[in-house]
């Protein structure tokens, strides 16, 4: 039973949500009975939610305002919504309420069907086409690529699990839920689960609120009670779900910083970063579409990889992708070796010759029937390129692409030295390997390191002209002292075991 609501409560309502003269608002969009009865409690019970999302264009544009914008600047690719959503804003009700069914997380609230986790398909009713592409991005499937792959299991227990002292040797127990969710998964996204339901006392009334374990989360690839994978909010941070805070790099960051991923602190360096730096304060990060040279100048982690560019005579330099990998002829992190871009963004579901979820066997040879071809690779390619053109002449940007792909070449060539090693001691019988954890010993953790480390820095280095990282900071010197170290290691095991 609802408890009544003070009278003066909406009279601050009508000023909040009928009113002008809010920060940074456009105006206020006609809201649903729905979304009005749950302002009225959650002005008190979370006003900075309330606060958040009436400055954004959801809570100022109806999906029928959005969809008669012209095509080039539409910042909603649906053709159609349903009828009794679209003549108001996109509220509370409408994101947590209209999918009811299809959610697991669903409890009756105050009245109410109400979920608690948004997923992409239920941003999907606006935004069609992005949250199809999205689900051609290996961020998609961030969460099942790296927990079904047996392979990186071993490596996840290698890193998290709790290690203990036995007598003179160290055991490795397996790692707690909350610590793959507190690391790994923080990014990849956990498997959000409805483990029931608790009643909480509130200053409105009493209440039934679903129990979730795996949250809070917003990690990439969360797998969504209702069966869906990724998150939106990771890059459009709720409530205000912008365009400015997605195309701005930080944001990026929360993920892509090192040293496995180094891209952040690689890109800040670099002359793009630089330029970013000293300027983004006149830039406009909010215009659809973004006009190259005049809204920015010079590119963010968006404008590469998503964003829809066009010159200032709206010629279209490369279209809105949220795929990510549209403009990725290589997979340059993550895994052993750098190869073509994979076909299929579930890439656990790669096997190679050995059997292991690996798109590369371990003499760096390509599992190819996984792997886009060279074809596929020119287009995408071409598409990058394209964003490169748009402020750089042709001879610099081919000089730019030879050279980074020689450094592919090149680490892959250092990573094979090293992976040859490796084998040898597994072979030798120096190393456990597998089917014990191949990752876990002295000379595995080192060879972990060329890879996951030193060989991504240098490739991203190259890729957006870091030049620190590509040599000292955890580039070339650590890559070719890490190879020493890895031999000296193998050769003290080889003389022990002569001395056995």
């Amino acid at each position: 039973m609802k408890k009544g609501r003070p009278f003066v409560l909406f009279i601050v309502l009508g000023a909040l949500f009928y009113g002008e003269g809010l920060p940074g608002r456009l105006h206020a969009a006609p809201h649903s009975a729905e979304t009005q009865d749950c302002l009225s409690c959650h002005i008190q019970a979370t006003p900075g939610i309330v606060s958040d999302w009436q400055q954004s264009r959801h809570a100022q544009v109806t999906p029928a305002e959005a969809m008669a914008v012209e095509p080039l600047s539409r910042k909603v690719s649906a053709s159609e919504v349903p009828q009794g959503l679209k003549s108001h804003s996109v509220g509370c009700a409408e994101c947590h309420t209209v999918r009811a069914e299809a959610h697991k997380d669903t409890v009756e609230h105050n009245g109410y069907s109400m979920y608690v986790v948004v997923s992409p398909e239920d941003c999907r009713t606006c935004h069609q086409e992005e949250a199809v592409q999205y689900q051609r991005n290996l961020m998609a499937h961030a969460h099942d690529n790296l927990m079904k792959n047996p392979l990186y299991g071993q490596l996840i227990q290698a890193i998290n699990g709790l290690q203990t002292l036995e007598g003179t040797s160290l055991q490795t127990l397996p790692p707690m839920a909350h610590t793959n969710e507190d690391s790994c998964l923080n990014c990849h996204g956990t498997d959000v689960r409805v483990q029931g339901t608790v009643s909480r006392d509130t200053d409105f009334d009493t209440m039934d609120f679903v129990v979730l374990s795996g949250w809070p989360n917003v990690g990439v690839g969360r797998r969504n009670p209702d069966g869906s994978n990724g998150s939106c909010a990771s890059c459009h941070a709720r409530h205000s779900f912008s365009i400015e805070v997605a195309r701005k790099p930080e944001t990026c960051s929360q993920c892509h910083k090192g040293p496995d991923v180094p891209a952040y602190k690689i890109y800040s360096v670099s002359k793009h970063g630089n330029l970013y730096g000293a300027l983004k304060g006149q830039w406009n990060f909010s215009n659809v579409p973004w006009v190259v040279g005049k809204d920015m100048k010079a590119p963010t982690c968006a404008t590469c990889h998503v964003s829809l560019l066009v010159d200032e005579a709206k010629n279209v330099v490369a279209k809105r992708s949220h795929a990510m990998n549209d403009r990725l002829p290589w997979r340059i992190f993550g895994l052993i070796y750098a190869h073509p871009h994979p076909r299929e963004a579930r890439v656990h579901t790669i096997k190679n010759a050995k059997g292991l979820a690996l798109p590369t066997e371990l003499d760096g040879s390509w599992v190819s029937r996984a792997l886009i071809d060279a074809d596929e690779q020119d287009r995408r390619r071409a598409t990058m390129q394209a964003v490169c053109s748009a402020c750089h002449g042709t001879q610099w940007v081919h000089g730019h692409w030879q050279r980074f792909e020689k450094t592919i070449e090149e680490t892959n060539r250092m990573t094979k030295t090293a992976t040859d090693i490796m084998v040898q001691s597994w072979k030798e019988k120096r190393s456990r390997g597998l089917p014990d954890n191949p990752f876990d010993e002295p000379l595995e953790k080192r060879w972990v390191e060329q890879w996951f480390f030193f060989a991504n820095s240098i490739r991203f280095s190259s890729a957006m002209m870091g030049a620190d990282y590509s040599v000292f900071d955890n580039g070339r010197w650590f890559q070719s002292k890490g190879l020493r170290e890895m031999e000296w290691l193998e050769r003290m095991g080889s003389l022990q075991s002569t001395r056995r």
